[in-house]
């Protein structure tokens, strides 16, 4: 009997399988009572689904035996049996069922979580991720994926631009978790077509997708209100003010600003970035807010200069918190990216300009850098951008005042009225 349960154990940890091992006993390398091994193997597989099945079994008044099962359309839904041992195979067999022949929502869930579970994405992730799912796949999300072809996707994913009034960034996240799901359902044998394939067919224009146009002047500083900002944040150092007035000159995202530690730093103007700050929810749906290991991206990871002009930014940072782990410290707490937004619109009030978000100093610094000549590589690399043509496309932006453009306007030589 030990011998049985140690052989199921190899089996059910995929370290053999039951072909492998009539194998053996065929060719008489072991023996073993291979019957007795399958009904090892059912039993530990019928305690493994019942310890997972969420919802109480309980016996009613009338002597039958109840539980829930989930349901995809009333969120749950009672069984009963008259016997216990009849209840739990009905248990086992929705869960059977259900693994089998799973829903498209069932197969992203299991990906989603996996990838989390394996730290392959962060908790922010893992939430962003379901959210762009359940407001795209709200009711195809639903359908049996061995039931989906090629085709249906195909056209439900393309109908999502016009439906949902996405953005080619939104659209990008929703063909993305597509992507990645898909792949896990081919992985597992519930799909059999060219998931490769099945994204090239995509028939998409980029006039399909919803365009936010926004003002430029207002994605950035101008060249009036730039030395105003930087003139009040110089006067009223405090660690709020410092915050903003190193991503105005350094070009560093938020999320990185409120990460960094005074280890990061190499001297008073170099500093390396390593980390940002991501947001996630609790199963009780309570955002939180924590430090995650990795910056955004892969090119995030870099290394950033001060201008030395404002070399002087971390003595006055460490004259305010000489004694904590994390640069940007208050009551004891480190500051979170909505303190250092509220601050952005508060002295926006203060000197009478527009409210701009903490983003707008990134591309006020990227547009700045652009306009000086600095050469590419230098940009991209203070930046954490993986080419030029994404801080050009993005980032870059007009900085000049009506009255600057009207000047270069009526500048222009060719029209000039010569005097006769």
């Amino acid at each position: 009997m030990d011998n049985i349960k140690l052989i199921a154990d190899l089996i059910l940890s995929g370290a053999t399988t039951i072909t492998q091992l009539n194998e053996s006993v065929k060719n008489g390398t072991i023996l073993i009572d291979i019957p007795a091994l399958v009904n090892e193997i059912e039993m530990r597989e019928r305690e493994h689904i019942l310890k997972k099945h969420p919802n109480e079994i309980y016996q009613g008044n009338d002597g039958n035996w109840y539980t829930y099962l989930p349901d995809s359309v009333k969120g749950r839904r009672r069984i009963k049996r008259k016997h216990k041992e009849d209840l739990e195979s009905a248990i086992i067999a929705y869960y059977r069922e259900k693994e089998h022949s799973p829903t498209i929502k069932d197969v992203f869930d299991e990906w989603n979580d996996r990838r989390l579970r394996n730290e392959l994405i962060t908790p922010a992730t893992h939430l962003r991720n379901q959210q762009t799912f359940e407001r795209c796949y709200d009711t195809f999300g639903n359908r049996k994926i061995k039931e989906i072809s090629c085709a249906e996707l195909t056209d439900f994913l393309e109908d999502q631009i016009r439906i949902k009034n996405l953005s080619s960034k939104a659209f990008s996240g929703l063909k993305s978790i597509t992507e990645g799901f898909l792949k896990r359902a081919k992985k597992r044998g519930l799909i059999n077509f060219c998931i490769n394939d099945f994204l090239d067919d995509l028939d998409i224009s980029d006039v399909a997708f919803h365009k936010e146009k926004k003002e430029e002047s207002r994605e950035v500083f101008n060249t009036t209100e730039l030395p105003l900002l930087i003139d009040y944040l110089s006067k009223n150092p405090d660690i709020h003010n410092l915050g903003i007035l190193l991503m105005l000159v350094t070009g560093v995202r938020v999320g990185e600003l409120v990460s960094l530690k005074y280890e990061d730093f190499e001297d008073e103007t170099t500093f390396h970035v390593r980390r940002t700050e991501t947001r996630f929810t609790d199963e009780n749906g309570k955002y939180h807010r924590e430090i995650s290991s990795a910056p955004k991206t892969a090119a995030g990871v870099r290394v950033v200069y001060i201008p030395r002009s404002y070399s002087w930014i971390l003595g006055k940072i460490r004259q305010i918190n000489p004694c904590t782990e994390y640069l940007f410290v208050r009551n004891g707490k480190r500051m979170s990216t909505d303190a250092i937004r509220k601050r952005m619109y508060r002295i926006c009030d203060k000197i009478g300009i527009p409210r701009r978000a903490p983003h707008a100093c990134r591309k006020t610094c990227a547009t700045v850098m652009l306009d000086n000549q600095i050469p590419e590589k230098v940009i991209i690399g203070q930046l954490g951008h993986t080419n030029i043509s994404c801080t050009e496309q993005f980032y870059y932006k007009d900085r000049k005042t009506p009255k600057e453009k009207r000047a270069l306007i009526d500048n222009i030589p060719e029209f000039e009225i010569k005097e006769s």
